[in-house]
């Protein structure tokens, strides 16, 4: 009675419900009152006539007892001749056994286990409690914002369990798409809510902002389920008819990560801890998942950092790999000092910003940004995956030609949704082809170029404010304005290799177990190739030369030669070749 309102006529008669179905005794004694033996559930006439304090409203569909689904009436010649039959959730609840309603157990996630909160999400906690203790009828929906689900899951089940609530979670995606199913889904809830003191958070992660059919429905939801409900998720939703409280659910601060490291390895890992704050923005669930399942040496615990981040990652992006070194880059040496002062730049950040202070200076530019301009081939990609070795991180490759969009807000919400992913492990975002992006659009003559420019400045501010590295490339430097290229730290220009750098790159362009024979990479550099060419051809004439049963030689980088030209439209020219043969015969 008491957590619906039931009258006490619509107490016993839910209770008379219940007892032909609990009591065997009782269904055959209802059976003989029905004067037939068949018909074992009470009618409603026959509580009319049987019970005291009886009243017709108590059938009432807007009433208690089926507005709550308490009570079903199964169809019958007539309203009172039907029978009555309790709700099967309801009946179980009756005898004792109160679980979740097994017609919700494939739309809910019960959400348990350990809450680790720092400081500034402990305050977070603290405003939904008092949300939620207004004496209002309709309570505010709260909107848990950021990038860390861990972290805005454990913030929503602190604040139930100051409730002694039992949360729930539910995916906004598998929302019903029509009325009936939206309504009945919503009135079920609503009802474990008394009974289950259930608590829910609809988590709109998998919700695109711009489906307007699917937010549709949610704010259709919304409106029909007036108990407390958190949203949760990477942006805020439109709620149209109730207030809403968004609050952003941050990362933990520098500091608290320290203090979470040294509550995991203790105070002795100072100097591990420093790397590791450094480098990473990890979650509390995050580190504690990291300290529990690595030794306490620096090298597991980086590599466990590096591959927590990963699952965010690999499906917006390509993973390369970081096998090249120092010696597989021909450039000249004024190139290859910048990109040894960029690995400084990213190692020393925390003694230069934290600890000589200039991070107080503010925090745009921040970031560390670096274009890599040069044709193709000439060694860009190397050396992002060299400055990955040398730094011990993940180099993920980002195609900008297929990130853009030409919708408006697109290309900006997918950079988003790549620069959050990446935040965690602090990795080298390599973007290549920003002519797709960049260009000299400084100068508004159309609508096109005022949301071009909006792009490139989203991009550039996200790059400034990333506390990884940003690499850039294109094959053209000339194409991007120069006020872009004031924003960007460091540029580096991949000349066309000269003969002598040729040379050097055919010398090292066979692994030391390949066989050779008679190969003069000064005959070589004769081509008029890039490095990745010289890769290409070099790998295509080990397979000529392996399927034919001989070690390598000029004839068959002749033939592969021929290929790679072929392929670049381009004709092989009698000078370039001049002596190949002669040597393999000599």
């Amino acid at each position: 009675m008491r957590l619906f309102g039931l009258t006490t006529f619509e107490r016993d008669l839910l209770l008379l419900s219940a007892a032909s179905e609990l009591d065997s005794a009782f269904a055959a004694l209802i059976g003989k009152l029905n004067n037939d033996p068949q018909r074992q559930q009470p009618s409603f006439s026959l509580a009319l006539a049987a019970l005291p304090h009886a009243h017709w409203s108590a059938l009432n569909p807007s009433g208690v007892l089926r507005r709550w689904k308490l009570l079903e009436v199964v169809n019958g010649a007539t309203l009172t001749s039907s029978a009555l039959k309790v709700d099967e959730r309801v009946l179980h609840y009756l005898a004792g056994v109160n679980t979740l309603d097994a017609r919700l157990l494939p739309l809910l996630e019960p959400i348990r286990g350990e809450v680790e909160l720092v400081a500034s999400q402990r305050g977070l906690v603290e405003r939904i409690i008092a949300s939620w203790s207004q004496r209002i009828p309709v309570l505010p929906v709260v909107q848990l914002l950021g990038v860390d689900r861990e972290a805005r899951r454990a913030t929503a089940l602190s604040a139930t369990r100051a409730f002694s609530g039992d949360l729930h979670a539910l995916n906004a995606a598998l929302l019903p798409t029509n009325i009936a199913d939206l309504e009945n889904l919503a009135t079920l809830l609503r009802r474990e809510v008394a009974l289950l003191n259930l608590a829910l958070v609809i988590e709109t992660d998998d919700l695109d902002a711009t489906d307007n059919a699917k937010n549709g429905w949610l704010n259709a939801f919304l409106l029909r389920y007036s108990a407390p409900v958190m949203l949760s998720g990477l942006e805020r939703q439109r709620v149209p008819h109730r207030t809403t409280l968004p609050l952003e659910v941050d990362k933990p601060t520098a500091h608290e990560q320290r203090e979470l490291w040294r509550m995991h390895l203790g105070t002795d890992s100072e100097g591990v801890i420093e790397q590791m704050t450094t480098q990473f923005s990890l979650s509390a669930h995050g580190i504690r998942a990291i300290a529990q399942d690595t030794a306490l040496e620096r090298s597991g615990l980086w590599s466990s950092a590096r591959a927590h981040a990963r699952p965010k990652l690999d499906d917006l992006a390509q993973r390369l790999s970081t096998t090249a070194v120092w010696d597989d880059l021909i450039l000249p040496d004024a190139q290859r000092r910048i990109l040894v002062d960029i690995t400084a730049h990213v190692k020393q950040r925390q003694t230069v910003y934290e600890q000589w202070g200039f991070a107080s200076k503010g925090g745009r530019g921040l970031g560390i940004s670096a274009l890599f301009s040069g044709g193709s081939g000439t060694g860009k990609t190397t050396a992002a995956e060299i400055l990955g070795r040398e730094l011990e991180l993940d180099v993920y490759r980002i195609d900008l030609s297929a990130t853009v969009s030409k919708y408006i807000g697109e290309t900006e919400k997918n950079l988003k949704r790549l620069f959050d992913a990446a935040e965690d492990g602090g990795v080298i975002l390599l973007f290549d082809e920003a002519d797709a992006i960049f260009g000299k659009r400084s100068e508004v003559k159309d609508s096109h170029d005022r949301y071009a420019n909006m792009e490139v400045s989203y991009l550039l501010q996200r790059m400034e404010s990333y506390r990884g590295l940003a690499i850039l490339t294109t094959n053209l430097k000339t194409s991007i304005d120069t006020a872009f290229l004031r924003r960007i730290r460091f540029v580096v220009q991949f000349p066309f290799p000269d003969f002598e750098e040729r040379e050097l790159l055919w010398q090292r362009a066979f692994p030391a177990q390949t066989p050779t024979h008679n190969l003069e990479p000064r005959l070589l550099a004769q081509l008029q190739v890039s490095g990745g060419n010289i890769k290409n051809i070099a790998l295509g004439a080990a397979f000529i030369a392996a399927d034919a049963g001989e070690a390598v030689g000029m004839q068959h980088i002749y033939r592969a030669s021929e290929a790679e030209y072929a392929k670049l439209e381009k004709q092989l020219t009698a000078s370039e070749t001049s002596g190949w043969l002669e040597q393999e015969n000599s």
